[in-house]
C-alpha cells in the first residue's frame, strides 16, 4: 500500500501538514545567522503560549526521550533521590533514566491504575531531590493527576519534572500554576511536527540545582542551552530542516487558537471512547479517583474476548489505517488509537467505521452502525 495513503491513527508520529512538509524543503541557511534567531525566538515565543509559562523554553535536537534525559540529568547526581511515579511504559522509562543519575525511590503501580496521593506523599516524606511524572501515559491511554503532584512537590521541597510530550500543544497544561520545574514535549505529537526536535520549559529553580552538581551532560546540558538561548541560538548544531517543520506547525497551533486545539482533541477523544462503549469495548485504564481521567489524546481499550490487539492492528493496517497496539507485557491485550496533532472529525469517523467493520468479521460485534452513530453524535458538537 502508497504509504501516503495510510492514515496514520496512532499516538505519535502523527500525520503532518502539506504546508510543514513544505517548509522543510526550504534552502539550507547559516544556522549561526540572524534568521535562524529569528525563527528560534518564534517558535519559544509560541510555545510559551503553549506550555503557560514564563520560562525559559530551549529547543534541542533529539527526541522527547533526549529532553527527559536532559530534565534529569541536568538537576540530578549520584547521591540524590528522585521519586520516580510509574504506571505505564514512559513512567518507567523516566524510572530507567533516573537511575543512572542518582537513586530512585519508585512508586511503581499496576500499569493503567490510578495513581494513590496519599502513598506519593509518603515517598516525598522520605526526602526527595525531584519527583518525575508522566502527565499523559499513552502507554495505557491515562492522564495523571499533574496539578495535584505539583502541590505535593512544593510541599516536599521537590523538584517537578513533568513528561507532557503528550499534552502539550493538544491538552490543557499549566507549567507555572502547576509548580512544573521541568516540562517536556516532543514535535511529533500534538505539536504535529515530524519527529527530531523537543522542547523543554526550565524554571529558575531547576537551573539553580544544575549549579550544585559537580558535572552536567554534555550534549544535552540544559546550562548551555540556557547561554545560547539568551542569544537565540543553540549550543550545538541543529536540525535546520526539522526547525522549519516546527515553526510552521506552530503557527499552525496559533492560527487555531489552543482553546479551539484543546477542545478538538477532548471531542475526538470522547467520541472514540463513546463508539468504543457502543460496540461493547472496555476501557483499559482503571480510574480509582477523581483525579485521573482518561486521555484526550489517545484512547486504550482492552482487546475483546477471542481477538487479540494485534489482531485488529492488523486488520486496520490491511485497510490503510495504522493504529498502536501494546507495549512491553501489554502486547496483544489491548490496542490504542490516537487522536492528536491533525487528526480531524472525518479521519476519526473513518477509524471507526472499519474498526466496526473488523469487529464484525471477527465476531465481536453483530451489526455495523453503533459505533459510527455514537461518535458521530459527539463529533457534531464540534460543527
Amino acid at each position: 500500500m502508497n504509504l501516503e495513503d495510510t492514515l496514520l491513527m496512532m499516538p505519535g508520529p502523527v500525520p503532518v501538514a502539506p504546508r510543514v512538509l513544505r517548509a522543510m524543503s526550504k534552502p539550507m541557511i547559516n544556522h549561526r545567522g540572524a534568521e535562524f534567531s529569528a525563527m528560534y525566538d518564534d517558535c519559544c515565543e509560541i510555545l510559551a503560549d503553549v506550555f503557560q509559562t514564563k520560562n525559559d523554553i530551549f529547543i534541542l535536537s533529539g527526541s522527547g526521550t533526549a529532553a527527559m534525559e536532559a530534565a534529569v540529568g541536568c538537576t540530578v547526581g549520584k547521591d540524590d533521590v528522585v521519586v520516580a511515579l510509574e504506571n505505564g511504559k514512559f513512567g518507567e522509562r523516566f524510572k530507567d533514566i533516573a537511575a543512572r543519575y542518582g537513586k530512585v525511590n519508585p512508586l511503581a503501580i499496576e500499569w493503567g491504575h490510578s495513581f494513590d496521593l496519599s502513598e506519593v506523599e509518603k515517598k516525598l516524606e522520605e526526602g526527595a531531590k525531584a519527583i518525575t511524572l508522566v502527565h499523559n501515559e499513552t502507554s495505557v491511554g491515562i492522564q495523571n493527576p499533574a496539578e495535584e503532584i505539583g502541590k505535593l512537590a512544593k510541599k516536599h521541597d521537590a523538584l517537578f519534572i513533568m513528561d507532557g510530550v503528550t499534552t502539550l500543544g493538544g491538552d490543557t497544561v499549566k507549567t507555572d500554576e502547576w509548580g512544573v520545574d521541568i516540562a517536556v514535549v516532543g514535535s511529533q505529537k500534538c505539536l504535529a511536527a515530524p519527529p527530531g526536535l523537543s522542547m523543554i520549559s526550565v524554571s529558575e529553580r531547576a537551573l539553580a540545582a544544575m549549579d550544585e552538581k559537580d558535572a552536567l551532560p554534555y550534549y544535552l546540558d540544559l546550562k548551555a542551552y540556557k547561554k545560547s538561548g539568551d542569544k537565540s541560538q543553540t549550543p550545538y548544531t541543529p536540525a535546520v530542516p526539522l526547525f522549519f517543520g516546527l515553526q510552521e506547525a506552530l503557527h499552525i497551533v496559533k492560527e487555531e487558537g489552543m482553546e479551539a486545539r484543546i477542545n478538538r482533541h477532548a471531542t475526538g477523544a470522547k467520541a472514540i471512547r463513546a463508539a468504543a462503549a457502543a460496540m461493547g469495548l472496555e476501557m483499559f485504564p482503571q480510574l480509582h479517583d477523581d483525579h485521573s481521567y482518561y486521555s484526550n489524546t489517545v484512547t486504550a481499550m482492552k482487546a475483546p474476548e477471542g481477538v487479540t490487539g494485534n489482531d485488529i492492528k492488523k486488520d486496520l493496517m490491511a485497510k490503510g489505517i495504522t493504529i498502536a497496539g501494546g507495549q512491553s507485557h501489554l502486547s496483544g491485550k489491548i490496542f490504542r488509537i490516537g487522536s492528536m496533532g491533525n487528526v480531524q472529525p472525518k479521519d476519526i469517523m473513518l477509524t471507526i467505521q472499519e474498526l466496526e467493520v473488523v469487529l464484525k468479521k471477527r465476531g465481536v460485534v453483530s451489526e455495523i452502525g453503533a459505533g459510527i452513530e455514537a461518535a458521530s453524535e459527539v463529533l457534531d458538537t464540534l460543527l
